[in-house]
């Protein structure tokens, strides 16, 4: 279970470098647009206000899409908790009935050996 969690957390920080990547990727391509954009200044702005708001509204996406993801992987992990949690009680109640019966079992074989003496 442990490693679970470890690989859901590795695929979080995977999550979170790809938006880091778009992002930078996003500016880096502006910064390029501008400098080698054949158009006038204001078909230029015009462009990039457009490419920008197309940049904004994918990372949007991304971030919405990464975060369904981990909240996916959060229920999966408390589910897989519960699960876990209600077998152990099972196997810990079945463990004490076994040493409460070992038990009985010891303090009536005392009372018959005090008994017959």
């Amino acid at each position: 279970m442990i490693n679970e969690i470890q690989e859901r957390d590795h695929s979080g920080i995977n999550v979170f470098g790809v938006l880091v990547g778009v992002l930078i990727g996003g500016l880096a391509g502006a910064v390029t647009m501008l400098l080698l954009a054949p158009q006038s200044g204001k078909r230029t702005r015009t462009l990039i206000q457009h490419k920008s708001v197309e940049l904004r509204d994918r990372a949007a996406e991304l971030v919405e899409d990464g975060m369904e993801q981990v909240r996916v992987d959060r229920d999966k992990i408390a589910m897989n908790g519960r699960r876990k949690a209600k077998e152990l009680m099972r196997n810990g109640r079945a463990l004490v009935a076994g040493q409460l019966e070992h038990v009985s079992e010891a303090v009536r074989a005392g009372k018959k050996a005090i008994l017959s003496s």
